[in-house]
């Protein structure tokens, strides 16, 4: 399943409602029929551990539907909020861009295009030689192009790191970002959430923003109300008390983080945006334990929120 077309341009609300539903309706095919229950640890959280890895290395053929690997910046700029394609289009040659999960790293290759500029004016000045992108993935999805961009490139303009999860990184690494974005990446398939989450706002710069989404997720306008009975949950996370805590209400918990949820009603599934902006170094991030994963594209993945939870700020990594 790959993504439509190559432009690179940002599209209005309006307009992108017809590419959404096209995408969600083909990517629910994949997804929510095979989930029976989250499995448990032991034996068969092996098993679901290692069907999730079969996953992540299968190659041509056998790359399950809805598992996508070259999703162009017209994609992001079509489903993330809004303000994703402002900080991209605003960002200099001095600031650094990080797609998490970026599969053939299209939307990165899409952002060194004069189509790209000629189709977003706005920042074009500032943009100059644009900013360092570096892009991550479990395993190597490059093809030719990615080289050829690279090649014409200043050296370091572009890295491509592969083989490891996010939380394997350190700062000393990968360095601090002005933007960082994960399209169906880590922050739906990780499966310690708040590990992840550390992480990405460890990278982050202040006043730096993060870009993600999740499919299929109890949204904060519905955090009241009972949950669907025709809807299976993706993602979930509860109190200890088997209620629902809800993603949005746990990312507005993280200490020194602005968020902002939006729910995306162009579609009948439930999707939610998610914005982080981080405000402060003194980053806290509320721990959630990890009570059940089911292997799929994304996988099923519920998490308790502990009473105790906040974590001790991050300090230098």
């Amino acid at each position: 399943m790959g993504d439509a077309g190559g432009g690179v341009a940002v599209p209005d609300r309006g307009r992108r409602a017809g590419w959404l539903g096209a995408w969600l309706l083909a990517h629910a095919l994949c997804v929510g029929a095979a989930f029976a229950g989250p499995a448990a640890g032991g034996v068969a959280g092996e098993e679901e551990a290692a069907r999730q890895e079969a996953i992540y290395h299968s190659r041509g053929e056998s790359v399950p539907p809805g598992y996508v690997v070259d999703r162009s910046l017209l994609s992001y700029s079509a489903f993330l909020m809004p303000g994703f394609s402002r900080a991209l289009a605003d960002l200099g040659p001095s600031d650094r861009w990080l797609d998490i999960g970026a599969g053939q790293g299209l939307a990165i290759l899409d952002y060194y295009t004069e189509r790209y500029d000629a189709m977003n004016p706005r920042g074009r000045e500032r943009r100059g030689r644009k900013a360092r992108a570096v892009a991550v993935s479990i395993e190597d999805r490059r093809t030719p192009r990615w080289e050829e961009t690279a090649a014409r490139l200043d050296p370091g303009q572009i890295r491509y790191l592969a083989g490891r999860r996010l939380r394997e990184y350190s700062r000393d690494e990968l360095g601090r970002f002005r933007l960082v974005s994960d399209f169906t990446g880590g922050f739906s398939y990780s499966r310690d959430l708040s590990v992840f989450m550390e992480k990405v706002l460890d990278f982050l710069e202040v006043d730096g923003d993060f870009h993600t989404l999740l499919l299929d997720v109890r949204p904060e306008a519905a955090s009241g109300r009972p949950p669907d009975p025709d809807t299976q949950y993706l993602t979930e996370i509860e109190h200890e008390d088997g209620s629902n805590a809800g993603v949005c209400n746990w990312l507005k918990r993280i200490g020194c983080a602005k968020v902002a949820c939006e729910q995306d009603t162009r579609t009948a599934r439930q999707v939610e945006l998610y914005h982080v902006r981080k405000v402060c170094e003194a980053v806290a991030v509320p721990a959630l334990e990890p009570r059940g994963f089911k292997a799929g594209t994304p996988p099923l993945r519920r998490f308790v929120l502990r009473k105790s939870s906040a974590r001790q700020p991050a300090g230098p990594r």
